[in-house]
């Protein structure tokens, strides 16, 4: 008979030390498979470190950072796209009313809530959202005028 520490071999189930009495035969499995199990993890450390098919290796994950040709393509396609959004935002914005532009900018840029806007400017909650919803209305037909936006059906 052996006597065994459990914790040894099964650590995440048994935080304390256990002292048990087993057979030879027993302890000796427990003991090839702590063995096993030792010599794979090793492997697995080696091959990480080494080998191109294992997940940390930079290597393996360079390929799928590279773009292809048409991802790269649409890449600038988008990002010309959202300059001459801004671009047409900012001409649209212009022809706001001041104050209108002050509250829809508190309002989407900010990220305050209409009450905290009026409180801000010692208006109501309600003459906030007006004006914010009347910027956004006369937003979209300045869009939809020059054709930048389709009319809604």
């Amino acid at each position: 008979m052996t006597i065994i520490n459990l914790n040894r071999y099964y650590y995440p189930q048994c935080h304390r030390n256990a002292l048990i009495e087993v057979p030879d035969e027993v302890a000796e499995i427990l003991e090839r498979g702590q063995r096993a199990e030792h010599n794979q993890e090793s492997k697995k450390t080696y091959h990480k470190v080494y080998s191109l098919d294992q997940s940390p290796a930079l290597e393996n994950h360079a390929a799928h950072f590279a773009l292809s040709p048409e991802e790269v393509l649409l890449r600038d396609m988008d990002a010309a796209a959202d300059a001459l959004l801004l671009a047409r935002l900012d001409e649209a914005i212009s022809r706001l009313s001041p104050t209108q532009a002050r509250r829809l900018h508190a309002r989407y840029v900010l990220k305050k809530k209409f009450r905290e806007i009026a409180a801000d400017e010692g208006i109501s909650g309600s003459c906030a959202a007006t004006s914010v919803t009347g910027a956004v209305k006369k937003l979209q037909k300045f869009f939809i005028k020059n054709g930048w936006m389709p009319k809604e059906a």
